[in-house]
């Protein structure tokens, strides 16, 4: 075959979604694209390093998180014109979801538009809490994480009014606080997920301001919190 008559392959950028705690909820697509992969993006290289490590691959890693996506995009897209098979992983779950990731699937989109991006779905916080809340409806909004001090109140008036259940994240060191707010803002039920796919996996549903004593009680606020309210 001549250089002439030879086309290279585009590349491929993956968007994997990988555990969010139990290591065997990786999918089979989602290890045969980390096994494959030219290279790996991460958010944090060291979460990513722990999951090769247990399934024994050594794909070369490269960090990419909330301070260093844009910078990285550039450089990105140059592997995905050199037929580069690229993967985009977060810390866990699914990349561009209240995690880095969507403005480098956009940059690449409008840079080089040659590259196939595609999704690897898998584990997911949002519909792992979801699908075991109980709850009736086919409906939801989801509002990733609440501003810390502008537009916090205002964001949680709204869930209190909002007709749809109102699916958020919450830190193990904010939770207590924000159920005392959804308290006080008529919010009368909430459930709320924590440790999901792990050993100590929890799901406890009530009015707020009990279920900030219940934690408080048993020292139980640790882990990522997926929060529930009810309307």
């Amino acid at each position: 075959m001549s250089d002439e008559s030879y086309e290279k392959e585009p590349g491929r950028l993956s968007v994997v979604a990988t555990p969010i705690g139990n290591m065997g909820d990786l999918t089979f697509r989602g290890l045969w694209n980390l096994k494959e992969a030219n290279v790996i993006y991460a958010e944090d290289t060291r979460v990513i390093s722990k999951l090769l490590a247990h399934y024994g691959l050594r794909t070369s890693v490269q960090r990419l998180d909330a301070a260093t996506e844009s910078k990285k995009m550039k450089e990105v897209a140059e592997r995905l014109r050199a037929g580069e098979r690229v993967v985009l992983v977060s810390d866990a779950g699914t990349p561009a979801i209240s995690d880095p990731g969507a403005r480098l699937v956009a940059y690449i989109r409008e840079n080089a538009p040659e590259a196939i991006i595609d999704a690897i779905p898998g584990p997911s916080s949002i519909t792992a809490a979801l699908s075991i809340a109980g709850l009736e409806g086919d409906g939801f909004t989801f509002i990733g994480f609440l501003p810390h001090k502008k537009g916090r109140q205002t964001a949680i008036q709204k869930i209190a009014k909002s007709e749809y259940p109102v699916v958020l994240f919450e830190s193990p060191h904010r939770i207590v606080k924000l159920l005392g707010e959804f308290a006080k803002a008529g919010i009368k039920k909430v459930s709320l997920a924590r440790e999901l796919t792990k050993l100590h996996e929890e799901l406890i549903s009530g009015e707020p301001a009990a279920l900030a004593k219940d934690l408080q009680k048993r020292g139980a606020a640790r882990g990522e919190f997926v929060v529930i309210a009810l309307p």
